[in-house]
Formats: C-alpha cells, sequence, structure tokens
C-alpha cells in the first residue's frame, strides 16, 4: 500500500522521503527519485508533512513515539498523517503526542487495498485537525478518489472498523454460498454471475469470485490484517455495548484460517476455513 501510494506522489511531482523497517523495500522508491532516511524521525525532520502506513496499532505506536520515531523529529508548522487501520485509542494517544510538539495531526484510515493503492483511488477517512485535512488534501487527492473529514480524531478510526468489519462479514457470507452452492451441484461461476445481476451485486464478489471457486488467494489484502480488523471492531461494540454477532461469526472463521497459516493469503482465503468445517481438516 505505501509503496504504491508513494508512487503516485512521485509521478505527481512531489518531494519524497520514505523509510520503512525493512530498508531493501525502499530500493524501488529511491531509483524513482524518492530520498531514503535512516529512521522515522529523520523523515519527518525532512519533510513538511509525515504519512505513515503502519500494520496494526503497535507499530503505529512503535513508529511515532519510539525513540528515532516521527514524534521526535515534529515542530510546530510540521503535520503528522496516519493512513494505518488502528483504534480509536491508538489515533488519540499518537495525536497527542504529536500535538505535544506544537504539531498537526490527522488520522486518514483507506477505504481500498492494493489495487485502489495502485490506481490512485483509495478513499480517506480521515478526522483530526481540519487545518492539516486542507493544507494535504491535494496529497490525498493524488492518491485517491475520495476524501471525508469526520471531526475529532477516532472518528476516521471508527468508520474504517465498520466498513472492514461489514467488509470481512460480507466475505464469509460469499465463501459460505460458494461452498453452498457447490455441494448442491451447482457451477460457482453460475451463482457469481446471478449474483454480478441481482440486487446484492457488489465490486468485490465479482473480483474475488473468480479466484475464490478455483481456490486461489493472491494477496491484496492480507487475512491477518482483516482479522485483526474484525478483532478491533468487535472490541470497539464491547466498549459501546453493541452486540455484534455476525462479526463475531464471521472473525471465528478468520481466526481458524490464520491458525492454518493463512495469514498473508488474501482475505478470500477465508474460503479455505469454510471447506475446512466441512471437511473436517483445513485444506492449504
Amino acid at each position: 500500500m505505501g509503496l504504491a501510494m508513494t508512487r503516485n506522489l512521485l509521478k505527481a511531482g512531489y518531494e519524497v522521503v520514505v523509510w520503512n523497517r525493512n530498508p531493501a523495500k525502499c530500493e524501488p522508491l529511491a531509483a524513482e527519485g524518492a530520498k531514503v532516511a535512516s529512521s522515522p524521525k529523520e523523515v519527518a525532520e525532512k519533510a513538511t508533512y509525515t504519512f505513515a502506513m503502519l500494520s496494526d496499532p503497535e507499530a503505529a505506536l512503535a513508529v511515532a513515539e519510539g525513540a528515532q520515531g516521527v514524534v521526535a523529529g515534529l515542530a510546530p508548522g510540521k503535520g503528522y498523517v496516519d493512513v494505518s487501520t488502528v483504534d480509536a485509542a491508538t489515533s488519540q494517544a499518537v495525536a497527542a503526542a504529536v500535538r505535544a510538539k506544537g504539531a498537526t495531526f490527522l488520522e486518514a484510515p483507506v477505504s481500498g487495498s492494493k489495487g485502489p493503492a495502485e490506481q490512485g483511488k483509495l478513499i480517506f477517512l480521515t478526522a483530526g485537525d481540519q487545518a492539516l485535512f486542507d493544507a494535504v488534501g491535494p496529497a490525498l487527492d493524488v492518491m485517491g478518489k475520495a476524501k471525508f473529514f469526520l471531526g475529532e480524531e477516532g472518528a476516521g478510526a471508527n468508520m474504517k472498523l465498520v466498513v472492514n468489519m461489514v467488509m470481512g462479514s460480507m466475505m464469509t457470507s460469499f465463501a459460505e454460498g460458494l461452498a453452498l452452492a457447490d455441494k448442491v451441484g451447482l457451477r460457482q461461476s453460475d451463482l457469481i454471475d446471478v449474483i454480478g445481476l441481482g440486487a446484492i451485486a457488489a465490486p468485490m464478489f465479482a473480483l474475488k469470485g473468480p479466484a475464490m471457486a478455483k481456490r486461489a488467494y493472491a494477496p491484496a489484502f492480507p487475512l491477518k490484517h482483516q482479522q485483526k480488523d474484525m478483532r478491533l471492531a468487535l472490541a470497539l461494540g464491547d466498549q459501546v455495548a453493541q452486540p455484534l454477532p455476525m462479526a463475531a461469526a464471521a472473525n471465528s472463521l478468520y481466526i481458524d484460517a490464520r491458525a492454518h497459516g493463512l495469514g498473508d493469503a488474501d482475505f478470500s482465503a477465508v474460503m479455505e476455513a469454510v471447506a475446512a468445517q466441512q471437511q473436517g481438516e483445513a485444506k492449504h
């Protein structure tokens, strides 16, 4: 995700400084004109606006608040935009640390995966400092097709968790439908076509369905990240006393899939957890 987003910024003429915990991942960007920093702190020192795309709350906190983290390099006039998917409490903690340095903060988790990132068609769900939203708006437009400002930090994180919870639940239902169709002698390709022509048509079903029917799961959005988002959404439901039985059931399937070594496959590989229920054993 971060690679594709950075490439779009470079193509649009932005000067970009990059850092990754795995230095080798910066090499293609360096070849395309990006400058490589030795730490998140150095990125923040050299850049006016720092964007972070990280895997989970633990990584978001470590990169922001570590000894060589982003916050250490911030100063008045600078801004930090975290496009990771984390919980509201993590965003609020990072925001407080950023503002303590006199900088501004924007959470901006994205709706979209690898393909939309490459195409510059992400959807940014932002919250935090309105002034920073306005300042980085042109850069967000380069990387995405839409952006929303939702209020105080935490709102963007919560919106992303709700969206990904719905997406994860939809995928498990779709996987069960494909499995049931196959079990009763229907062609899964016919089911995909029928769904695509009806009221429940969804781009995700059309995109993922043919590969799922072939039991192929090239990762666009890793299953381990989908399960993390389901876990965070369920925790959010607990905080506000909102029962989420469908999401909880879906999450159990993602947990099963992770337990059978499918965490790095696409989240559509939850299909294998459905198949394992049928057969009493996991298929890899």
